[in-house]
């Protein structure tokens, strides 16, 4: 499972640097005031965070904060145009556009543009695929449903990303141009600073799509719910939610701060192992790490496993182990043999077998189909297994349980 693509002469993926997008802001109307650039300051403010590292720019004259005031596309166009002009040919970047609406994407496309970043995934207007297929140019496209960043949770993101890579691919889009960036940040009112934690926390799950991954969390309002800071104030917490997503597997972090972001990007991957993977010839074997049934499933999709197919075996394919403490030593043998059954198996203390001690944790190790199974099949043991079997099964819920996991 490694990415390995190239953007306009870019490599991005697990063997190479993840490289940094500074954000070129023209709208008045965003949540952060201070990273807005005027016309005649363009070129400077871009120069610069090339020479400070930026290997992409994206230049965004709408503001995608839900609380702003909405512009004309005619006004969007308008702060978009003069900008690709003073940039075309005299930055040593690639280009890249914020926009939903493809008349503006197709007008960008043909005066410098090399990227689209349309935020709304393709949902705003299904026409951007179109223009994206025609000029065969990379898109960076948003986990989005119905609108921008909707998506709740990474099982929701996951399925919202497979649907738009499956809505491209029957578009025209050439799989090889999608980016994917998986909406962090407060996009609709029901999205919560703990939708971006699992985000951040579970980043590494986007890596089965096997494309190149951007993380634009500069400056969000998680981080100022975390940190009761302003967005002026933010600065640190962004370079610390950078440097896990890069640690995760990020290849592009979006950022308004390009220098402070590129030695933060930089250790980042430094500090992330490399994915094992052996190519012969025309074969190859590599690691394939997956967090979730929902994950499993998606890749068995990707190979042209059926729906059906995918379903059935995606609980067989996530290994767990789990400790159960203080049992004795009878209950301890039932749980052992329970998982055998089931094709699992436990450990337990070295005299347990013989009934030397009395009391003993057992460690049980199983797909999670076996762990159901079997915890399944305690519930018609005598106490406390019935009580230990639902336990098991709340011990695994508990991973998918937003509340759980962030709420301390």
């Amino acid at each position: 499972m490694v990415v390995d693509a190239d953007i306009c002469g870019i490599k991005l993926g697990d063997r190479y640097p993840s490289h940094i997008m500074g954000v070129i802001n023209l709208s008045p109307e965003s949540f952060y005031e201070s990273s807005v650039v005027s016309q005649d300051s363009v070129l400077e403010i871009a120069l610069k965070m090339v020479e400070d590292g930026a290997t992409f720019l994206d230049l965004g004259a709408r503001s995608t904060w839900r609380f702003s005031e909405q512009i004309s596309k005619k006004e969007e166009l308008e702060r978009i145009l003069p900008a690709l002009e003073v940039l075309e040919s005299n930055v040593d970047a690639v280009i890249s556009v914020d926009t939903m609406f493809p008349e503006i994407a197709e007008e960008a496309l043909k005066r410098g543009a090399e990227v689209i970043n349309d935020v709304s995934g393709f949902t705003t207007d299904p026409r951007m695929i179109e223009v994206i297929a025609e000029y065969g140019c990379p898109a960076v496209v948003m986990a989005s449903i119905k609108v921008p960043g909707d998506a709740l949770g990474m099982n929701s993101i996951i399925e919202a990303l497979d649907s738009i890579i499956w809505a491209a691919e029957a578009g025209g889009i050439n799989q090889k141009n999608l980016i994917l960036d998986p909406a962090i940040g407060s996009w609709t009112e029901f999205k919560l600073p703990i939708h971006d934690f699992e985000i951040l926390d579970d980043f590494e799950r986007l890596n089965i799509f096997e494309k190149p991954l951007l993380a634009a969390l500069s400056r969000k309002s998680f981080i100022g719910e975390v940190l009761g800071k302003t967005a002026n104030e933010r600065l640190y917490g962004s370079l610390a939610a950078a440097a896990i997503a890069v640690y995760k597997g990020a290849h592009i972090i979006r950022t308004h701060d390009v220098p402070e972001t590129f030695d933060v990007v930089k250790l980042g991957k430094a500090l992330r192992s490399r994915t094992s993977e052996v190519k012969e010839d025309i074969y190859e074997v590599s690691v394939f790490e997956v967090k979730t049934p929902q994950d499993a499933a998606v890749a068995m999709r990707k190979i042209g496993t059926t729906r059906i197919g995918s379903q059935i075996m995606q609980c067989k394919s996530i290994h767990l182990m789990l400790k159960i403490r203080n049992l004795t030593t009878t209950e301890g043998l039932i749980i052992k043999q329970e998982m055998l059954a089931m094709g699992g198996d436990a450990a337990l203390k070295r005299n347990a077998v013989s009934h030397e001690t009395e009391i003993t944790d057992v460690l049980i190790m199983g797909t999670m189909l076996q762990l159901g199974r079997a915890a399944k099949k305690l519930k018609g043991q005598v106490h406390p297994l019935p009580l230990i079997g639902e336990m098991i099964y709340e011990c695994i819920a508990n991973r998918n349980d937003l509340e759980y996991r962030y709420l301390r």
